[in-house]
C-alpha cells in the first residue's frame, strides 16, 4: 500500500517558488468562496514520525485564512474530556459550515497508539475502525466535505529525520510528547494499513502523500485540498449517501390501526393520599442516589420527549426539586439557533453531555429529528431515516463510557390534551403556555403517533430502552418517572466508579 510513497519524487526550488504563489491565491479565492457556502470542511491529518504534519499545518495556516479555520491537536486529554465519551471532544472541534477544520490525528490516534502499545487486539481495533467508518459516514451524509491526508515515509529516512530532530535544540519542542527510542517502524506501518486499508472509501478517502521531498510535500498536500474543496463547491448541493442511508421500510406508520402507544394503559391513577405519601419517599432516594452518582462518577442523562401538555415540565420539576442544584443542568431544546444550524444536529446535544458525576436532563432532545423534524419537513426524508441509527449510535457511545440513560414519552389522549389546552387558556398563569403552534401540531396528530411508533420501534435498543408513560394522571406519571429514574441509578451504581475511558469501544458488550 505504501510502495507509491516511496518513489522519491522530488520538485526542485525553482520550480516551487513559480508555483507556490499562484496556489496560495487560489487557495484563499476557494477559501473565501467556502465561506459562503454550507460546507463544512474537516481535513484529519496523520502518518509516521518525522513527516512533516506540523510543518504542512503551519503551511496551511501561512497560506490561508485563519479567521475561516481552526487547528486541533488531541495529545493530552483535558480533565474535561477525560470526564465524558471519548467522542465529545471531537464533537468540540467540527466547525461551522463555511469554515475549516485541521485536526492531527483525531479519532485515529488513540486506537492505534493503543494497538502499538499491545492494549487492544486486531479484532478490538477492528471494531473501533468500524465506529470511525461510522461516524464519519454520519458526518459526510450530512454535508461535511471529510479530507484525510497520510504523510509517508521510507524506513531508513524516518530514521535520519527523527536522530536530527533529536540532536537539534532549537526543533526539540517538537518532539516532545516522543518517547526517546525510535518507534517500531515495521509494527506502525502493518497497523495503519489494516487502518487505511478499513477505512478508505468514497465518503472519506485517504490521500496518501509522499513526504520525503518536502516542497513535493507541501504543494501536493496544497493542490489536493484545493481540488477536493472545489470540486465540492461546484456541486454544493450533491451529498454522498453511503449503503446506510435509508432504514428499512414499516408499515404506513401514519395510517397504522394500532401502535406502541396504544398499548399504554391511560387509565391508571394514583390517589392523594398515595402520592403524598410516596413522592417524598422516591425524592429523598433520587437525592441519595445522585450524591452516590456525583462520588462513583457516574454520570446519568434522562431525556423527557411527551405530546404537546403532556405533563413534562411537572415530571422534571419532582425530578430537579429532588436533587442539589449543584449536580444537575436542565436543557430546553426549542428550535435550533443559527449557531446550531451551521453545524450537524447532534453538535448541539453532544455540548451539553455531563461531566462525571452529574446529570443533565433535555427536555425534549435528538429524538426531534425523527419527529417534528420528519412531520413538519425540516428535515428530508433521507436525513430523519438515517438519524436512526446515528441516534443508536450516539446513545450507545453514551452508555459504554459509562453514562446512565433514561428515556421517557409522556402519552395522552387526544381529548385529554384537548381538556388542558383549553384549561391553559382559561386560566391566566397558564395562558403563556399555549401557542398557536400548539393548535397547529395537533391537528397533525395522526402523523406525529406515527412518527413516535417507529420512534419506539428502532431506538429502544437493549442498551437504551423507552419508557412509555401514562400520562393522563399526572401524579401517577410523576411518580413512574420517578420510580424509573431511581431503579437506573440503582442498576448502573452496582459496578460503582467508572472511568469513561477505561472500556474499549464496544468491549463491554462481549
Amino acid at each position: 500500500m505504501f510502495e507509491a510513497t516511496k518513489l522519491g519524487r522530488t520538485v526542485s526550488k525553482e520550480f516551487y517558488k513559480e508555483q507556490e504563489p499562484d496556489l496560495r491565491y487560489q487557495l484563499l479565492e476557494t477559501q473565501r468562496r467556502l465561506a459562503g457556502s454550507k460546507i463544512p470542511v474537516v481535513v484529519v491529518v496523520y502518518g509516521v514520525d518525522g513527516a512533516g504534519k506540523g510543518e504542512v499545518v503551519n503551511l496551511l495556516n501561512e497560506w490561508l485564512d485563519t479567521r475561516g479555520m481552526a487547528t486541533y491537536a488531541f495529545w493530552d486529554e483535558t480533565r474535561e474530556d477525560q470526564e465524558r465519551p471519548r467522542y465529545w471532544r471531537f464533537w468540540q472541534s467540527m466547525p461551522p459550515r463555511g469554515q475549516i477544520s485541521i485536526l492531527f490525528g483525531a479519532w485515529y490516534m488513540e486506537p492505534m497508539q493503543r494497538r502499538m502499545q499491545d492494549l487492544c487486539t486486531d479484532a478490538q481495533l477492528d471494531d473501533e475502525l468500524k465506529r470511525i467508518e461510522e461516524f464519519e459516514r454520519m458526518l459526510t451524509e450530512d454535508g461535511t466535505l471529510l479530507v484525510k491526508f497520510w504523510f509517508h515515509l521510507p524506513k531508513q529516512e524516518q530514521k535520519k529525520r527523527l536522530k536530527k530532530l533529536a540532536a537539534d535544540v532549537h526543533s526539540r519542542w517538537k518532539m516532545e510528547a516522543k518517547k526517546p527510542e525510535l518507534p517500531d517502524y515495521d509494527k506502525f506501518e502493518k497497523i495503519s494499513e489494516r487502518v487505511i486499508r478499513q477505512t478508505d472509501n468514497g465518503l472519506a478517502p485517504w490521500f496518501l502523500i509522499e513526504a520525503t521531498d518536502r516542497r513535493y510535500r507541501d504543494l501536493t498536500v496544497g493542490r489536493t485540498l484545493l481540488k477536493a474543496i472545489n470540486t465540492r463547491l461546484e456541486q454544493p448541493d450533491v451529498v454522498p449517501h453511503g449503503s446506510f442511508s435509508h432504514a428499512p421500510s414499516l408499515p404506513s406508520e401514519a395510517s397504522a390501526l394500532v401502535t406502541v402507544l396504544d398499548h399504554v394503559d391511560l387509565t391508571q391513577t394514583v390517589d392523594k393520599v398515595d402520592y403524598k405519601k410516596r413522592l417524598p419517599k422516591l425524592q429523598e432516594e433520587l437525592n441519595l442516589l445522585a450524591w452516590d452518582a456525583y462520588h462513583k462518577k457516574r454520570s446519568c442523562v434522562l431525556v423527557f420527549e411527551g405530546w404537546d401538555a403532556s405533563g413534562k415540565g411537572g415530571a422534571i420539576r419532582r425530578v430537579t426539586t429532588a436533587i442539589d442544584a449543584r449536580l444537575y443542568r436542565s436543557i430546553q431544546i426549542a428550535a435550533p439557533t443559527d449557531e446550531e444550524k451551521a453545524h450537524h444536529y447532534l453538535w448541539r446535544f453532544w455540548r451539553h453531555i455531563p461531566r462525571a458525576g452529574r446529570l443533565t436532563i433535555y427536555d425534549r432532545s435528538w429524538y426531534g429529528r425523527v419527529l417534528v423534524e420528519r412531520v413538519e419537513g425540516f428535515a428530508n426524508e433521507l436525513e430523519w431515516r438515517r438519524a436512526y441509527s446515528e441516534i443508536n449510535s450516539f446513545e450507545e457511545q453514551l452508555v459504554e463510557s459509562g453514562i446512565i440513560l433514561a428515556k421517557f414519552w409522556i402519552h395522552i389522549s387526544k381529548e385529554e390534551q384537548l381538556q388542558r389546552f383549553k384549561d391553559r387558556e382559561a386560566i391566566p398563569y397558564k395562558q403563556h403556555k399555549i401557542t398557536d403552534e400548539d393548535w397547529r401540531n395537533r391537528e397533525k396528530w395522526d402523523q406525529y403517533k406515527g412518527a413516535v411508533n417507529e420512534m419506539v420501534i428502532r431506538t429502544s435498543t437493549e442498551f437504551a430502552p423507552w419508557t412509555l408513560v401514562a400520562g393522563n394522571d399526572k401524579p401517577f406519571a410523576r411518580l413512574q418517572v420517578l420510580e424509573t429514574v431511581c431503579d437506573a441509578l440503582r442498576k448502573g451504581l452496582k459496578g460503582g466508579h467508572c472511568d469513561p475511558h477505561s472500556l474499549s469501544p464496544r468491549e463491554d458488550k462481549r
